[in-house]
């Protein structure tokens, strides 16, 4: 109790994808973490962030300064600056030290399909990500993920999140996790059903483990909370083991550490399972984490403070509160062979963190519904999937037993089988080709915004020519995997998605409501028909874009790029002489500027950066957002200070740009180290501002 009483550390975790981790970390541990070590803020010392033991490569910090401390100390403003501006940037991610632990026990590998059943606000989807993008010379892993969450208006922040990493392999989507559509997918012109290589089932909870950063739960927790939330949790599960391939793996966590949300599930759903599911021993993939084994005996306490140790001893007149599923299983041989002593506790003194609750499941084989025929009753369960109301209207939620689990999916379509209603409803559907838009009304109900279709370009489209000619695009460039969210009038921008995600758009749009997917990867320019293309390139999906361009790249030095990024639109002669003699025989247009690092001078940037850029009449300008722009100066060595009375930023120069830039500027322009960055990256919509010419 003592522990819960205390603030709980921030923590932050570096991004383990992009190729500027490790100069992120680096700049962290050599000069802001080096800033405080004899820093005193209102007289107590300020504690130096410290690695997590149990994350690998020291990617993941913790530290007892809190949010106030850091936002109204002046002595930390430089610290708490570079934490927003790295945050937006998607370099950095401030996430709780406990809810990191689920995406590393799923062990994700770059190959697998993942399904984030409950992914908002989307702090460990943008671990998932991260994961499928290890090899960052892999512009389109084959895997993807799927984030669901039934809050329409927590879909829109989970596209935030995600965005911030810029993948082509991440959809997000608008479904009741309890009963998520089974999709199906294309594999050698035969429709099969899609199973998840990796699903995460981080399930609504009571939260009790958040009490030391959410207040109101010491004042409004209730044992109610948790009989009412373990039905939908139960179910969740449920849905998750059926979707999920055999072999894979799914991790159930939640923020609460009682046992009727959290054992009692397991060993409800591997009772179910009959064999189908086990327990995972994880008890060695995380070496440093503190954790207490799952429980295997609990009572069930309504909420006026009466306990039950049994089933059999509840009276009849609780049966539509309290559930079987809830008690731990009385055969003491069946509970030995659920191994729940697997499960990890991780309680809030051990580490100094929140409370968790966290179980590996695998899957050793079908579910044993799914082995069964299933029975026909008129329509198939995919067909009722589709006409079931939306989940993102209310629903009043019940507990339920394990026989009404079954009986409900043992109607369900099997492991194997795909029924022939669904795929004739498929056939007599009247849509276009290449269109992916919401589902019917007659079929879904739909809540929320309405989204616009996912339009993928046709390969006689005549958009595309002028651009593979402008750019060079290698002919291995997947066009296929275009599209747009229009299909009528120009198409101000273009956007890209992985194979597989086109595969699943494709094969279910009356299934699934599509909140958000793919990049951007090119923009239309105003009046871009003076051009010799009419599409800008986008700074979002470059690094995706890059492998596939084989012109318009102009390599840049490091003194080169300061000068880009501070200055908006600075002339050819402000550059180098090499910088110059690639550019000046190009026509004016969108460019791709390229920093590459040299290994001979260890004092200077040692990772690659691609920036988009416009090359005009007699100058170049780089289209990159302001957050993004102060990383990449952080990283060379420039310092960024706040300014209260200004939008901008005032830079202040640690590593002078070179005399001979400073000396070329004209005296009523000012310098590279004083100048103010605005956030001149203009959008893509009609009225944006024109790039120069």
């Amino acid at each position: 109790m003592d522990a819960l009483r205390e603030p709980l550390p921030a923590t932050l975790r570096i991004t383990g994808y992009k190729s500027h981790a490790k100069e992120i970390l680096h700049c962290l541990k050599n000069k802001y973490f080096k800033e405080l070590e004899d820093l005193e803020v209102d007289g107590q010392k300020v504690e130096v962030p410290q690695p997590l033991s149990w994350y690998p490569e020291e990617l993941a910090w913790h530290t007892n300064l809190s949010r106030k401390i850091l936002r109204k100390s002046p002595q930390l403003e430089r610290f708490h600056q570079f934490l927003v501006s790295e945050t937006e940037s998607g370099n950095i991610s401030r996430q709780e030290a406990v809810s990191m632990i689920p995406p590393l026990l799923l062990d994700v590998q770059p190959h697998h399909k993942i399904l984030d059943m409950c992914a908002a606000p989307g702090s460990k989807t943008t671990q998932l990500i991260e994961m499928l993008h290890a090899d960052m010379n892999v512009p389109f892993p084959e895997g993807f993920v799927i984030a669901n969450d039934v809050d329409n208006k927590r879909c829109y922040l989970l596209v935030h999140q995600a965005k911030r990493l810029s993948s082509p392999c991440i959809m997000v989507v608008n479904h009741d996790a309890s009963s998520i559509p089974r999709l199906t997918i294309d594999v050698d012109g035969r429709k099969e059903i899609l199973f998840y290589d990796r699903i995460l089932c981080d399930v609504p909870c009571s939260g009790d483990g958040t009490m030391r950063k959410n207040i109101d739960v010491w004042k409004k927790w209730s044992t109610l909370n948790s009989l009412q939330l373990h039905g939908l949790q139960l179910r969740i599960a449920t849905r998750g083991a059926e979707q999920l391939a055999e072999g894979g793996r799914m991790v159930y966590s939640t923020c609460s550490l009682n046992p009727i949300e959290d054992e009692a599930v397991i060993a409800s759903l591997l009772e179910k399972s009959e064999g189908a599911l086990e327990l995972a021993d994880v008890s060695g993939e995380l070496p440093g984490l503190k954790w207490m084994p799952g429980v295997t005996q609990w009572k069930v306490m309504t909420r006026d403070g009466q306990w039950f140790a049994d089933w059999d001893d509840v009276p009849h007149s609780r049966h539509t509160q309290i559930r079987p599923t809830m008690f731990p299983p009385k055969d003491l041989e069946k509970l030995e062979e659920m191994h729940l002593e697997r499960c990890l506790r991780i309680l809030p003194h051990h580490q100094n963190t929140g409370g968790f609750f966290v179980a590996v499941l695998v899957k050793k084989s079908s579910m044993p519904w799914n082995k069964r025929q299933p029975k026909v009753q008129g329509r198939s369960a995919e067909t009722r999937e589709i006409t079931t109301p939306s989940p993102a209207a209310p629903v009043q939620e019940r507990p339920i037993d394990s026989c009404e689990v079954e009986s409900q999916s043992v109607t369900g379509t099997g492991d194997t089988e795909i029924t022939q209603t669904t795929e004739s409803l498929e056939n007599n559907e009247n849509k276009k080709d290449g269109v992916c838009g919401p589902p019917p009304s007659k079929k879904m109900k739909l809540f929320g915004f309405k989204e616009d279709p996912f339009v993928f370009i046709p390969e006689d489209d005549p958009l595309f020519p002028p651009i593979e000619k402008f750019y060079a695009l290698d002919p291995s460039f997947p066009r296929m995997n275009l599209l747009t969210r229009t299909t009528e009038g120009k198409k101000r921008q273009l956007y890209m998605v992985s194979k597989e995600l086109r595969n699943v758009l494709l094969n279910n749009s009356e299934r699934m409501k599509v909140i958000n997917t793919g990049i951007k990867v090119w923009c239309r320019n105003n009046s871009g028909e003076d051009f010799d293309c009419a599409f800008r390139l986008a700074q979002e999906g470059i690094y995706t874009l890059y492998p596939f361009i084989n012109s318009r790249i102009i390599t840049v030095s490091m003194e080169d790029v300061k000068i880009l990024l501070t200055q908006e639109n600075p002339f050819f002669r402000k550059l180098s002489s090499d910088t110059y003699s690639q550019a000046k025989d190009l026509v004016k247009g969108s460019v791709v500027l390229k920093y590459e690092p040299d290994s001979s001078n260890p004092d200077a940037l040692q990772c690659p950066i691609v920036l988009c850029g416009w090359r005009g009449k007699a100058s170049i300008r780089t289209f990159v957002p302001k957050n993004e722009r102060l990383h990449y100066l952080r990283m060379m060595g420039l310092e960024v200070l706040g300014e209260k009375k200004k939008e901008g930023v005032i830079l202040t120069n640690e590593s002078k740009v070179g005399s001979a830039q400073r000396e070329d500027q004209e005296s009523t322009e000012p310098r590279a180290e004083e100048a103010e960055i605005l956030d001149t990256t203009p959008g893509c919509d009609p009225t944006a501002a024109e790039p120069p010419r």
